[in-house]
């Protein structure tokens, strides 16, 4: 009796999400029409990290406050 009702609400899961997902498209084995691989790196290669001038002045405020006060090393350590 349980495992009837597990197939019931499986298939009733089925149906419901091929409802709310319908197939991008019509052929059964559609495949993408190019390679997004490649794109994707040349992007990522394209971003670079540039780090604000506070960042920087809130990374030295911090080891100047670990270099006054070494006793708040473990402070620090324990709240990261």
């Amino acid at each position: 009796m349980i495992r009837h009702d597990m197939n019931t609400d499986d298939e009733r899961i089925r149906r419901l999400l091929k409802e709310a997902l319908p197939p991008t498209s019509d052929h059964p084995k559609a495949k993408l029409q190019r390679d997004l691989w490649p794109a994707t790196l040349r992007r990522l290669d394209q971003t670079s990290v540039a780090v604000p001038w506070f960042d920087w002045a809130l990374l030295a405020a911090v080891v100047a406050w670990l270099a006054i006060f070494p006793r708040a090393i473990p402070v620090l350590l324990y709240h990261l």
